[in-house]
């Protein structure tokens, strides 16, 4: 591959749109680039109304799902730049695909589809998710770029199940992989990916906005949160069973379950038919400043997940310093360490779940503040923005102080 220069070292991000203000990871990454000297190319299939303020250049495709006519035009402006603007890069692309046996059908949508990729020159192309790579495994290389591609959790265990052999070209290819997690970075050895093209990088959060308060959240009634998006990989339905369980006990509790999505109707049935649905607080989607409000009137967080990469909620919830009791679901065991900053229990058992959170419940105060203590270090020293930052510029192959 002939390396080109340019002025800053130039990444290519590749994200499905333009990160919303929620987004904070691809955002915040974005920044710390931008600070470290790297010029950054947001492509994106489509823009919303975030795009505008947006901190770097955004190019985005085509939508060609706007009509026969008008898809047809796009598709003839597509063909007439790979023939007359950028033949060389048309060409390689087309060779490329065809060398791992795509059908002249699909390669020529291929070239239509990723043209706007070769207006712009970078260093690197980095897909932010797995599955944004597939049927592009070649568009870097026809660009002369490096390529990166970042799994973060449902793209690397549940993505395969419902396409399955969708990663089988991206993996013969020259990649190097990000990944939040030792538990992922196994998961992609036993690909047989070697283990120099793999890093890890965990998320990171603003350490000074989750900075914990002095008050103390242990009333006679047991306050518990999770922030997360309301489906079925968060495991909501064992949470709530287990929250049954310590009702029969008879240990008085209110849940609140921040964050929307398409299960909350059966959430909403299953803690009616559960008989704790007085308990549950569905906030809904809420601004950063309100949740952690919300998280500084709780002492136990939960994230009971039957698939989680890492989880940033669990990051902010240590930082305020909140108890956290989570499961075993791939990231989350390195995101806490059992015993040690909080507790961490196998997935799909709601006693187990209801045991240990009763048992912190129940735990003397000294010992709660000794794990409190210990997480709201290890969140302090370990993920924060500025390690993060410095990891990224480590990947891309730069020793340069942020």
């Amino acid at each position: 591959m002939t390396k080109h220069k340019t002025e800053k070292p130039s990444i290519g991000m590749v994200l499905s749109t333009v990160p919303k203000y929620s987004e904070t990871f691809f955002r915040n990454k974005i920044k710390g680039l931008q600070e470290a000297g790297f010029c950054v190319v947001l492509f994106v299939d489509y823009v919303h109304a975030d795009a505008a303020d947006f901190a770097c250049k955004v190019v985005a495709g085509k939508n060609f799902n706007v009509g026969f006519f008008k898809a047809l035009w796009y598709s003839f402006l597509a063909i007439s730049k790979s023939l007359f603007v950028h033949p060389k890069r048309s060409y390689r692309l087309y060779a490329l695909n065809k060398k791992d046996g795509m059908s002249l059908k699909k390669n020529i949508r291929s070239i239509i589809l990723n043209q706007f990729f070769f207006n712009e020159q970078v260093d690197w192309l980095h897909f932010g998710f797995g599955m944004l790579a597939v049927t592009r495994e070649n568009v870097a290389a026809a660009m002369d770029a490096k390529m990166a591609v970042s799994f973060r959790g449902y793209d690397l265990y549940l993505s395969p199940l419902k396409h399955p052999g969708c990663y089988d070209v991206l993996f013969t290819k020259a990649v190097k992989y990000h990944v939040l997690s030792q538990e992922m970075q196994q998961e992609l050895q036993d690909y047989k990916i070697a283990c120099n093209k793999i890093q890890v990088i965990t998320p990171a959060i603003d350490t000074h906005f989750f900075t914990a308060s002095k008050r103390n959240q242990y009333g006679n009634v047991l306050q518990l949160a999770t922030v997360a998006r309301l489906h079925w990989k968060k495991g909501f339905v064992y949470t709530l069973e287990a929250l049954a369980l310590l009702k029969k006990k008879g240990i008085a509790f209110h849940y609140t379950i921040i964050g929307d999505g398409e299960e909350r109707e059966r959430l909403v049935f299953a803690a009616q038919q559960l008989g704790i649905l007085e308990h549950i607080t569905f906030t809904g989607k809420l601004l950063q400043t309100e949740i952690k409000k919300q998280l500084e009137q709780t002492a136990i967080y939960v994230q009971y997940s039957i698939q989680e990469g890492f989880c940033n909620a669990v990051l902010e919830a240590q930082s305020l310093g909140l108890l956290c009791v989570v499961s075993n679901a791939e990231g989350l065991a390195e995101n806490v360490l059992d015993t040690k900053t909080g507790w961490v229990v196998p997935k799909r058992e709601p006693e187990a779940l209801a045991k240990k959170i009763e048992a912190v419940f129940s735990l003397p105060d000294e010992e709660k503040q000794k794990i409190k203590t210990n997480a709201i270090t290890r969140v302090q020293n370990t993920f924060g923005l500025q390690q993060q930052h410095k990891a990224f510029v480590r990947f891309y192959g730069l020793n340069k102080e942020i």
